[in-house]
C-alpha cells in the first residue's frame, strides 16, 4: 500500500470562510510536557497511596528519558539542518529547544522536591527505610557487604586514558563517575574511571529487617566501598551519572534492501549517537561536572542536576515490595466478559453476534483464546495477523507459530519499525519464520500500526472471516495496564474489507473500495474529515449535530480546522484527549462549542473511540490512530464502525463516562492551562472506577440470571 496512493482530502468545509487566525495551534511538544506535568500532579496529590504516588513519579521520569531521545533529539538534528523552520504554533526549532529545556528543568525539580521533602519522609513513617551506610547498623553493614562482594565480580571499571577511544557508554544506563588522585609521577592532578551499572542488577538493594523494609540504592552501595575496586589507589569522588543518547535515527529504506539488516544497523546507531542530556547527582564537584560535559559535548542546558537518585524509574521496584498494601491502590480484576460463555468455543459465540470488549475491565483473554482455539481448530483454514508490539513470551506469536506448524496458512505482519520494540520484533519474526508463518516486515516508508488478526474458517454453509479490530497491541501483559476496546465479529462486510485491506498491505497494492472500514494513509483521513463535514451540514439544517471523541493526541492541523469550522457552525463537540493536544478550545468566535478533557488514572488511557451524532441515527467508530499527521499519513491504520445497536449505545455511555469524571479529569482552558475537575460538594465520580464496577456488576448480573432461568430437559432427538 504505497503511499503516493494516497486519496486526496475531501473538500475542505470551510472553503470560502474567513481565515482561521494564526495563533489556534498549541506546541506540540510543550502540550506533550503538559500532559507529563499532569501525571506528575498525581505523583504531588496527597489524595494518592503513598506508593501510587512514587509510582507516578516514577512515570514521569520514564516518560522523559523517551521524550529527550525522540522528541528533544529530533528537534536537535533539525537545528542543524534546518532551524529557521517553524512549526504550526509559530515557533522556531531553536525556540522551542529553549522553552523545553526551561519547561523540564522546573519540573526535574519539583520532580525531585516531591521525592525528598513528600514521599521519602512519608516512607520513613510507615516503615520503609533507605538506609545510609556510613552511619549504619552492623547487621545492615554486614548485609551489604556480602551484596557488594557478589556484585563486585560483575563489575567492570573503565579506567580512562587520553591515548585511547572513550568507552561507549549505553544511554540511559546509570554509572558512577570515579575521580582518582594521580599516580606518583603523573603531571595531572586527577584520573577518573567510570563503572557500568548493569540493567540486570537492582537499584534496590534490599537489607535485613524485623519489621518494615530497609533498602539502599546500588550507586550508594558501590559507592561505599569503592576503593576495594581500586587498590592501592586513593579516591577522591563518586558521583553517579547517566547520559541520554539520540534515538530519532531513521532507517533510509530506499537505500537498504534487506529491512532487518537495515534495522539491525539503525540498533547499532543508537549506540553511539550523540548525549541530548547529562543527569548528574547534585554531591558532584566542578571538576566532575567540567570533565563530564566536556567528555559527552553537553551543553548547560542539556545538564540535569539531580537532587537525588539519578533515574527515578528506580522507583517502579520500590512500589513492588510486598506487605505494604495499605499504601497502594486496592486491586481490580480484569473480569470475564458476560457475554461469552468459557465453556464454549469462541467461534460459536461470536457467530451469535458482535462481542465489544473494554479493557481492561473486561480480560484481554478472549482474544488470545481466538487465537488458540484457531491454531488447533481444523477447520481453520488461515490466519492473518498484524504485530506491531508484543509480550516477552507472547501466547498469540506461540499459536501462530503452532497453526503454521500444523500445516494451516499464516502471515503475520511483524512492524520492525515498531520504536524500542525493533529488537524484540526481529527475533520473534525470525522464531516464526523458521516455525513456517509467512512474515512481511512492515511496509516501506510505513509504519504498520493496524490492530487486526483474521480468521478463515471453512463452514457446512461456507467460507467465514472471524475477526478482531483492536485499538490496543496484541500484548496480553499492557491489556492489564492500558484502557482499550476490542471488536470481534463475523459480519461478512467487515470480514471482506479486513480481506481487502489485508491483502493491499502484503501485496503493496491499491486496495479496492472498502465497504464499511477506512485505512490510512488511503481514506481514514478523507473519512475523519466527512465525519466532521456531515455535522456541520446537518447542524445547518436543524438535525441533532454533536461530535464526541476520544484519543490519544491531536496534533493534525487539518483535523483541528475541521474542528474549529464545526464548533463556528455550532456543533458541540467533546474532546477526550490524554495526551498532547494542539487544539485551543473555548476561543470566542473560533471554538466556544469545543470542550477538552483529560483523564489521568491508574490505567493508561489508550483507547480511540468516536462518536457523531449524524442527525440521530448514531455513528460510532473505533480506531488504531490517533489524530496526528503521522498516523493519517505515514503508518498504515484501521477505523471501524461498530454497527450492533447494543454495542454502539455501550460505547457512547463509556464516552460519556468520562466527561461526568470529577476526580481525575482535567480541562484545558484557552491559555493551555489545565484545571483539574475537582468535586467541592456532591458525590465524587471517577470515571474509571465506574467502568470497573460496570463490569463487576455485568458479570453479577449475567450469573444472577443463569441461576433464575429454568432450562427444561428436552427429550432425545
Amino acid at each position: 500500500m504505497p503511499a503516493s496512493n494516497a486519496i486526496p482530502d475531501s473538500p475542505d468545509p470551510a472553503e470560502a470562510l474567513p481565515p482561521l487566525p494564526d495563533d489556534r495551534f498549541f506546541n506540540r511538544e510543550l502540550s506533550w510536557l503538559e500532559f507529563n506535568q499532569r501525571v506528575l500532579d498525581h505523583a504531588a496529590d496527597s489524595q494518592q497511596p503513598l506508593l501510587e504516588r512514587g509510582k507516578f513519579l516514577a512515570i514521569t521520569s520514564s516518560n522523559l528519558d523517551e521524550f529527550f531521545m525522540v522528541r528533544v533529539g529530533g528537534l536537535k538534528l533539525q537545528s542543524i539542518q534546518n532551524s529557521g523552520i517553524r512549526d504550526p504554533s509559530g515557533l522556531s526549532v531553536n525556540e522551542q529547544l529553549a522553552a523545553i529545556s526551561d519547561r523540564c528543568h522546573g519540573m526535574q525539580r519539583e520532580q525531585y522536591r516531591i521525592l525528598s521533602e513528600d514521599l521519602f519522609p512519608a516512607w520513613e513513617e510507615h516503615g520503609i527505610h533507605r538506609v545510609d551506610l556510613s552511619a549504619a547498623r552492623p547487621r545492615h553493614q554486614e548485609s551489604a557487604n556480602s551484596v557488594f562482594q557478589d556484585l563486585s565480580a560483575t563489575l567492570s571499571p573503565h579506567a580512562l586514558d587520553p591515548s585511547r577511544p572513550l568507552p561507549l557508554l549505553q544511554g540511559l544506563q546509570l554509572h558512577l563517575c570515579v575521580r582518582l588522585a594521580a599516580l606518583d609521577g603523573d603531571d595531572s592532578p586527577w584520573q577518573y574511571a567510570f563503572i557500568p551499572l548493569g540493567r540486570t542488577m537492582p537499584r534496590i538493594i534490599s537489607l535485613p529487617s524485623d519489621r518494615g523494609y530497609h533498602f539502599t540504592m546500588l550507586e550508594d552501595l558501590i559507592s561505599h566501598y569503592v576503593e576495594d575496586l581500586f587498590p592501592g589507589r586513593e579516591v577522591l569522588e563518586t558521583v553517579a551519572f547517566r547520559i541520554t543518547r539520540n534515538a530519532d535515527i531513521r532507517l533510509r529504506e530506499e537505500d537498504s534492501p534487506d529491512l532487518m539488516v537495515g534495522m539491525e544497523e539503525v540498533l547499532e546507531s543508537r549506540k553511539e549517537s550523540a548525549a541530548v542530556r547529562l543527569e548528574l547527582a547534585a554531591h558532584a564537584s566542578e571538576h566532575v561536572k567540567a570533565f563530564l560535559t566536556e567528555t559527552f559535548e553537553i551543553r548547560s542546558e542539556d545538564l540535569f542536576i539531580t537532587n537525588g537518585p539519578v533515574d527515578l524509574t528506580c522507583l517502579f521496584q520500590l512500589i513492588g515490595i510486598e506487605g505494604f498494601d495499605d499504601l497502594k491502590d486496592e486491586p481490580w480484576r480484569g473480569q470475564r466478559s458476560p457475554n461469552i460463555d468459557p465453556a464454549e468455543p469462541m467461534f460459536d459465540t461470536i457467530a451469535k453476534g458482535d462481542i465489544l470488549l473494554v479493557h481492561p475491565y473486561e480480560r484481554f483473554d478472549p482474544v488470545v483464546r481466538l487465537v488458540e482455539e484457531a491454531a488447533v481448530d481444523p477447520d481453520v483454514l488461515a490466519i492473518k495477523q498484524v504485530l506491531y508490539r508484543t509480550s516477552r513470551d507472547s501466547p498469540i506469536v506461540a499459536a501462530l507459530m503452532r497453526a503454521a506448524e500444523r500445516g494451516k496458512y499464516v502471515t503475520a505482519i511483524v512492524e520492525l519499525k515498531a520504536r524500542f520494540d525493533e529488537a524484540r520484533n526481529m527475533e520473534w519474526a525470525r522464531e516464526m519464520e523458521h516455525a513456517g508463518v509467512q512474515v512481511i516486515y512492515g511496509i516501506k516508508g510505513l509504519k504498520t500500526h493496524a490492530k487486526i488478526c483474521i480468521i478463515v474458517r471453512s463452514e457446512p454453509h461456507g467460507i467465514v472471516r472471524y475477526v478482531h479490530f483492536g485499538t490496543g497491541n496484541y500484548n496480553e501483559v499492557t491489556m492489564r495496564l492500558y484502557s482499550d476496546v476490542s471488536l470481534l465479529t463475523c459480519n461478512e462486510e467487515l470480514g471482506s474489507d479486513a480481506t481487502t485491506f489485508f491483502n493491499a498491505v502484503t501485496g503493496a497494492s491499491y486496495p479496492l473500495k472498502y465497504h464499511k472500514i477506512a485505512a490510512a494513509p488511503t481514506s481514514l483521513r478523507s473519512r475523519i474529515r466527512e465525519l466532521i463535514t456531515s455535522e456541520i451540514d446537518r447542524k445547518k439544517e436543524g438535525q441533532k449535530a454533536a461530535i464526541t471523541v476520544k484519543v490519544n493526541s491531536l496534533v493534525d492541523p487539518a483535523i483541528i480546522d475541521a474542528l474549529y469550522r464545526a464548533s463556528q457552525a455550532g456543533v458541540k463537540i467533546r474532546l477526550n484527549v490524554r495526551g498532547i493536544c494542539c487544539l485551543r478550545p473555548g476561543v470566542k468566535g473560533l471554538s466556544d462549542n469545543i470542550t477538552v478533557i483529560s483523564i489521568l488514572d491508574r490505567y493508561l488511557e489508550h483507547a480511540r473511540i468516536m462518536h457523531f451524532e449524524h442527525g440521530g441515527d448514531d455513528q460510532v467508530l473505533i480506531s488504531s490512530a490517533d489524530w496526528m499527521p503521522r498516523n493519517l499519513d505515514r503508518r498504515i491504520e484501521l477505523l471501524v464502525p461498530v454497527e450492533s445497536p447494543p454495542l454502539r449505545k455501550r460505547l457512547i455511555r463509556v464516552l460519556q463516562t468520562y466527561f461526568k469524571d470529577n476526580t481525575n479529569s482535567w480541562k484545558l482552558t484557552a491559555k493551555g492551562e489545565w484545571k483539574r475537575s475537582r468535586s467541592k460538594s456532591g458525590s465524587q465520580v471517577q470515571a474509571q472506577r465506574v467502568l470497573y464496577e460496570r463490569a463487576v456488576h455485568a458479570v453479577s448480573e449475567a450469573d444472577r440470571n443463569r441461576r433464575t432461568a429454568f432450562e427444561t430437559h428436552a427429550p432425545p432427538e
